[in-house]
């Protein structure tokens, strides 16, 4: 398969027509046909379904178009990586996370390195640590933060000095809005919406004991804004952690800390043996410097 080719199968699975594809790629349209043509004979398997008014995918199509997006998207990681030059490093660093109050560490690094470099750029990705962690296998991150308990063992990691609290997202005319903490016994028979990071689970069930089953989890969600929606609307009550939605001033919105407190350590993590971009290697070098030399921020 050639890169080419790839990206004119994503070109059509984006456009649905092979006449937009064509239109948008420059090329003739029986030319990017017969290049289809020739890439499901390569492959064995249709990827199109072509039909009157628009083209669409296969199960093998659906497939190829994930995996042709990575591709490409690894490619064009690694064309901008030898982009540097001696003295001025240019490229991207790759980050991806899920949502904590730790990312600003980063971005204090980031701030101080763009003095230097000011033509480093960053691609943050808002994923869950089994995102962040498949991503890292596959070489289209350069770093990514996980909350323990993750298996971080088959990387390299740097804790980051800086604990997240789990607690509760609520309305603030809600019947425990009143409460100055959550405490176990609260939460029985509540709506709740819950993370979908393993961790919490586990985590969670230690905090609440054996009746972890039988709370009452109406909704499973990954990131947290959408969640919040919800909860202003009435919804339920969302376990999250703290300083991720704005709840001062006209907010509707409050939360409230678990008790006992339950907190989470964080980590950056990167691949073992990882070659590093120079842009990558430089942010790193400058995360550790600011971590050796500066106070950590306070812990909640």
């Amino acid at each position: 398969m050639e890169l080419r080719v790839l990206r004119y199968f994503l070109a059509v699975a984006r456009e649905e027509s092979i006449t937009a594809a064509a239109q948008q790629l420059h090329v003739t349209q029986p030319t990017l046909s017969r290049q289809l043509m020739d890439l499901e004979e390569e492959l064995g398997s249709p990827l199109f379904i072509r039909g009157n008014r628009k083209i669409t995918l296969t199960e093998e199509g659906r497939f190829l178009r994930k995996r042709a997006q990575e591709i490409i998207d690894l490619t064009d990681k690694t064309q901008a990586e030898f982009n540097s030059v001696e003295d001025m490093i240019t490229g991207n660093v790759h980050i991806g996370a899920g949502e904590t109050q730790a990312i600003r560490l980063l971005a204090k690094a980031a701030c101080r390195l763009g003095d230097e470099q000011p033509h480093i750029h960053y691609q943050l990705f808002s994923v869950n640590a089994d995102d962040v962690m498949e991503k890292l296998d596959k070489g289209l991150l350069d770093f990514g933060i996980v909350i323990q308990p993750v298996d971080i063992s088959k990387y390299d990691s740097l804790q980051l000095p800086y604990q997240d609290v789990w607690g509760v997202l609520m309305r603030r005319d809600a019947p425990l809005a009143n409460k100055d903490y959550i405490e176990p016994a609260d939460l029985k028979d509540l709506p709740l919406l819950c993370s979908r990071q393993s961790l919490l689970k586990s985590d969670l069930s230690d905090w609440y004991g054996s009746d972890f089953e039988q709370l009452n989890i109406i909704i499973r969600y990954n990131l947290i804004y959408n969640a919040a929606l919800m909860v202003e609307e009435g919804l339920g009550y969302a376990i999250t952690l703290d300083g991720l939605i704005n709840t001062t001033g006209d907010s509707t919105l409050c939360f409230k800390p678990l008790a006992p407190k339950l907190t989470a350590n964080l980590y950056l993590i990167w691949k073992k043996y990882q070659v590093f971009s120079k842009a990558s290697e430089k942010f790193l070098a400058y995360l550790k410097d600011d971590l050796s030399t500066a106070m950590p921020p306070p812990l909640y």
